[in-house]
């Protein structure tokens, strides 16, 4: 099998199961909302997202071996176009026309992308001391993102995003001084970059937990159009890749990027943000979910006693 196509079918494995965990993330953050991360930690259903974010994160590093972080972090993308039917699916609905017409703009921009960016697979990785000059930028605009204040959802589905694109570009260098027997595996630059992944990965997946408090459509999109940018633009900055085509190429990558926006951007628009109360298996939970001060006002069916002094009645 062809290297790059290769590449291609396993970020495509690993986007339907980054789909699959990013939707029990949101139904679990939607039924408790305010749930530390003890709580969740006890949760059955959290692990098993954990779970099938591991099994895609590892389809991914084998998909980085074979191709270029500029191929397969824009195919992340079509994380949210799984996400889309699964969500509805899981919400007990139908997928609107709008979201239809967000995976169709979103699946073109792709197209134009992959177009241009296929290339041989990387033969140059990130330095040791351009490993930790990008893990250290990059835990600085987390820090900033992540900082309290308002809109956090969004603010901390972009963290999670640049998280996941830095730990792509960090476990490309680990898988190729893995598997080019270079080296020893356990040299302090390979166990240093390994720990940096994992702690980028977790971070990443912590924040896309309180990120999806909010609903799953407008944070998956922020991570997912996040996620590619921070990885090509190491790739393109540091790591020699570059489009193909020259300024033709250049030209329809960003259109195609253009394309791919705007149809993540109709995704998240479109997809309705699930509510607490509907989540639950017995229909009486959406009637005490409703706050007091939410219920109108009826009329009395009975005429109500009076109990002024002018309605005595003798005995």
């Amino acid at each position: 099998m062809n290297a790059m196509l290769g590449a291609v079918v396993l970020s495509l494995f690993s986007a339907v199961a980054y789909a699959a965990a990013a939707v029990a993330q949101e139904r679990l953050a939607s039924r408790s909302p305010g749930a530390g991360l003890a709580r969740m930690l006890g949760r059955g259903a959290w692990w098993a997202s954990v779970g099938l974010n591991a099994s895609a994160a590892l389809l991914h590093v084998v998909a980085l071996k074979y191709g270029p972080l500029t191929v397969v972090q824009p195919l992340g993308a079509l994380t949210l176009v799984a996400a889309v039917p699964m969500g509805a699916r899981a919400a007990g609905r139908r997928v609107t026309a709008a979201e239809w017409r967000g995976t169709a703009y979103t699946l073109a921009g792709l197209a134009a992308i992959l177009v241009t960016a296929s290339g041989p697979a990387p033969e140059q990785v990130l330095s040791g001391s351009a490993a930790v000059a990008v893990a250290g930028v990059t835990a600085a605009l987390i820090g900033l993102l992540a900082r309290p204040g308002a809109t956090p959802g969004l603010r901390h589905a972009s963290a999670s995003g640049f998280a996941s694109g830095v730990a792509s570009a960090l476990t490309q260098t680990v898988t190729v001084a893995a598997t080019d027997r270079s080296g020893s595996l356990l040299s302090v630059q390979v166990v240093g970059v390994a720990l940096l992944v994992a702690a980028f990965a977790t971070g990443g997946l912590l924040l896309s937990q309180t990120a999806y408090r909010g609903g799953l459509g407008a944070p998956l999109a922020m991570v997912t159009l996040a996620n590619p940018v921070a990885a090509a633009a190491i790739g393109i900055a540091l790591l020699g890749e570059r489009l193909q085509g020259g300024a033709a190429g250049v030209l329809l990558a960003l259109a195609g990027a253009s394309v791919a926006g705007w149809g993540v951007v109709l995704l998240s628009r479109a997809t309705p943000e699930p509510h607490p109360a509907f989540d639950e298996e017995h229909p009486v939970a959406a009637v005490l979910a409703l706050k007091p001060e939410t219920a109108s006002a009826e009329p009395a069916l009975l005429p109500r006693p009076a109990t002024g002094p002018e309605h005595l009645t003798p005995l």
